[in-house]
């Protein structure tokens, strides 16, 4: 399951059980007689299930929704303002399970910057009409709920955090693989177009790759690709980023890059990696094919199979060889 349906499941999950348990309370004031919280808890419920509805709509965009902080500071506002103006009995039973829904549905800081400010409400509110042991007491259980359920999920994002970085993260060199390739590359590419900016590739080979690895052996040739990969980061610029593909291969996307800048980094890159004695595997040599996006190309495929073409030239003019493939720039 992916995380966007994840979330729309769980936002689903928390709306309609707040739906039920509002519900419940209308029914209950209605059958003793309250009709003013019977009112409250149906326009409580009228927005949860509002909430369910909108994230049914919004379903493919559940990680960045906005429509949920509207509706939960809707919810929040309006049980402050009938904790004032109508004094409800057993409001803290009200202020939980909302609380509990702010952080279950909206982003972890809006969650609980919404829930303290209703803690806040409810805390002043009880100081008026109750006594202080109450309030204490009441005040420090909902906040310790507070501190709980934000702890869960600021665990669940961390562990989410990790396995995502794991799925796209090389385990050897550090840094993006192919898996977080295309994705990256489609989206810079659709910001070069948007924002009529230069956007190159290079796509680096090391010579005789497989010659190393029978002579060093695997070990060293997964030391060479962690030294090499820990170079090419100290030689790209920042916003720049690097993946590890297979058979001793890199690529790097370089946003904001003409062709003269691809050409000088390109080349810094070949010539700074021969010039250094590498630990076990002495002196290395790349091939770097480089292009910069044509006007017509507004697909990673479109620029993958140039930028490739462009390193099989350079692997056939020799080793440690840069090629630049030429096509149709468009000026930033």
């Amino acid at each position: 399951m992916t995380e966007t349906r994840l979330r729309s499941f769980t936002h689903l999950a928390g709306y309609a059980l707040a739906s039920l348990f509002i519900a419940s309370l209308a029914f209950q004031n209605l059958r003793y007689g309250f009709y003013e919280l019977f009112f409250l808890a149906s326009g409580m419920t009228l927005l949860t299930l509002a909430g369910a509805g909108y994230t049914v709509i919004c379903r493919r965009h559940q990680l960045s929704a906005p429509g949920h902080l509207i509706i939960l500071a809707a919810l929040n506002s309006g049980l402050v303002a009938a904790m004032y103006a109508l004094d409800p009995p057993g409001i803290s039973h009200w202020v939980m399970p909302l609380i509990v829904l702010n952080l279950l549905i909206l982003p972890l800081r809006q969650g609980m910057i919404l829930s303290l400010l209703l803690l806040l409400a409810l805390t002043l509110f009880l100081l008026f009409t109750q006594t202080v042991t109450y309030t204490v007491t009441v005040s420090f259980g909902t906040f310790a709920l507070i501190a709980v359920v934000a702890l869960y999920i600021w665990h669940y994002d961390h562990m989410a955090q990790s396995a995502e970085d794991l799925a796209i993260t090389d385990p050897v060199t550090g840094a993006h693989n192919a898996r977080f390739l295309d994705e990256t590359l489609q989206k810079e590419i659709s910001r070069a177009i948007e924002m009529s900016h230069s956007l190159s590739v290079i796509s680096l080979s090391i010579d005789y790759a497989d010659e190393a690895e029978d002579l060093h052996g695997k070990a060293g040739m997964q030391r060479l690709l962690r030294d090499l990969t820990q170079h090419l980061f100290g030689v790209i610029r920042a916003g720049d980023t690097l993946y590890t593909l297979e058979d001793g291969e890199f690529f790097l996307i370089l946003p904001f890059t003409p062709e003269e800048g691809v050409r000088v980094i390109a080349e810094r890159i070949r010539r700074t990696i021969a010039e250094q004695t590498w630990p076990l595997a002495g002196k290395v040599t790349v091939s770097l094919g480089c292009a910069t996006r044509a006007a017509t190309e507004t697909r990673t495929a479109d620029l993958r199979k140039r930028v490739r073409q462009a390193l099989e030239e350079a692997r056939r003019r020799g080793a440690d060889s840069v090629w630049y493939s030429q096509g149709e720039i468009r000026q930033s």
